[in-house]
């Protein structure tokens, strides 16, 4: 656990996800998991770019090769590609943005800090054929597709 990324004010899951360390009851990187939060919550109120803008803050505590940059890296380019496809109405940039994102999300975990990345993969590859499947499509976290409330904007505003 990388002292930068602690943080013991984050709450816990609601089930017990890769990244939560059930013996402590603390996330390995709880930084990681309220990006997060508010990066999914942004995403399902159809805010792509402020959703991006949480999961790549959080993505430059980590070095290339481990699995949290992979994942955050990978998040990165499903929001950027939704807000092609939405806000551009570019379905080659999302195409690629999504490729570019199956291949960075490849290989971590189904539950990985509670996000259900085995529907996010699911989604994108259908996607690459039919880019409407992403209309009305929201990200599961701890079993549930939240949208966002005023403390995620402010998040995103402070990033900046």
């Amino acid at each position: 656990m990388d002292e930068h990324t602690r943080d013991p004010s984050v709450a816990p899951p609601l089930g017990d996800p890769t990244g939560w360390r059930t013996d402590e009851r603390v996330w390995e990187h709880a930084t990681l998991r309220r990006a997060v939060e508010h990066g999914v919550r942004l995403f399902n109120s159809g805010d792509y770019h402020e959703s991006h803008d949480c999961f790549e803050d959080e993505w430059y505590n980590y070095g290339s090769g481990n699995r949290e940059s992979a994942f955050l890296h990978g998040m990165v380019q499903v929001a950027a590609g939704a807000y092609k496809h939405f806000d551009f109405d570019s379905d080659a940039g999302m195409r690629s943005l999504f490729t570019t994102a199956l291949e960075y999300l490849r290989g971590t975990p189904d539950d990985f800090y509670g996000v259900d990345v085995a529907d996010i993969r699911e989604t994108l590859t259908d996607a690459l054929e039919d880019p409407t499947v992403i209309h009305g499509w929201q990200i599961t976290i701890d079993g549930q597709r939240p949208e966002a409330y005023d403390a995620d904007y402010e998040y995103a505003e402070r990033l900046d």
